[in-house]
């Protein structure tokens, strides 16, 4: 709790412990099918980003009965299913009630070896962090609500919020890991300001080799931002330093809230070769997009 990391892990055994979270979302694009299928990514997420394996889900559904038809939450339910089918993962039930906004998510459970447990705090000077999904999806939904997104950036956006984090599942040396999370609500920059908790760390972005969704920097360029990244910029940009040459909308995109996003993983420059050949052909893209070193005290510097 101390250090809002991704999911709780409660060990049953010497060998054994599960892991668990819940997450539920409002839609964010109009095709039920799909809303259902990144809300069930979305949630399934916390697991990969403890290191754990996900077995089981509960479904969690809010649904308007006088406003929707049922064919709609028919069509939710089934994307959420695919989800869980695509990773193993089996649905063993869940709750519905009738509410004013439309809500889905997952409750998850997953297991791992205790001594596995990959946490968000634990970064070492001199680590590198690896990116595993383009920023961006707040700005194109944004531009999708204003009626201004491009079809193609649109694809583009969807197919990130759909791609399952299991890249890590599977990796031969869980020792080489020394942090991992995923980019959610709060922003890439808020999601490393946890990685670095009350270490005497710094780490650096360098912004260059930051991936975005092909339209988010126009997108961030025109204004159609989310109310969160402002948010998100008050609380966690109190620990951050803007180099002078760095874009207004490329710092902006940094705070940028994601749905689905990818993984941050904090690794050794000795191993991150190894890791990057493992996820490769898992996950969307694989960029070196900081890394670390000692300080008087927390900071993140973006140049």
């Amino acid at each position: 709790m101390q250090t809002g990391d991704d999911a709780g892990v409660y060990r049953i055994s010497d060998d054994v412990a599960i892991v668990q979270t819940v997450d539920i979302i409002t839609p964010i694009v109009d095709d039920p099918f799909v809303f259902g299928k990144i809300a069930a990514v979305n949630s399934i997420s916390d697991i990969y980003a403890m290191g754990g394996t996900p077995i089981t889900a509960l479904n969690i559904v809010c649904f308007p009965v006088t406003t929707f038809a049922m064919d709609v939450l028919e069509k939710i339910l089934l994307g959420g299913l695919q989800a869980l089918q695509q990773t193993g993962i089996q649905l063993i039930g869940g709750h519905s009630i009738d509410d004013v906004e439309l809500k889905y998510g997952l409750a998850v459970t997953g297991l791992i070896h205790p001594d596995a447990i990959i946490t968000n705090t634990g970064i070492q000077p001199h680590d590198v962090i690896i990116l595993t999904k383009p920023l961006g999806t707040g700005t194109i939904n944004t531009a999708i609500k204003a009626g201004v997104a491009d079809s193609s950036h649109i694809d583009q956006c969807i197919t990130s919020m759909t791609t399952i984090n299991n890249c890590m599942a599977g990796y031969p040396n869980p020792e080489h890991i020394h942090a991992m999370t995923d980019v959610t609500g709060f922003g890439l920059i808020g999601h490393l300001n946890e990685m670095l908790g009350d270490s005497s760390l710094e780490i650096v972005i360098n912004t260059g080799a930051v991936p975005f969704i092909n339209g988010a920097t126009r997108y961030a360029a025109m204004g159609l931002l989310p109310g969160g990244l402002y948010r998100n910029r008050d609380f966690a940009g109190k620990r951050c330093t803007i180099n002078s040459s760095v874009k207004r909308e490329i710092a902006d995109l940094l705070f940028d809230p994601q749905t689905s996003g990818g993984l941050l993983i904090a690794v050794s420059p000795d191993n991150a070769g190894t890791v990057i050949d493992f996820i490769a052909k898992k996950t969307l893209c694989t960029a070196i997009i900081a890394n670390c070193r000692k300080a008087d005290s927390a900071h993140i510097y973006i140049e």
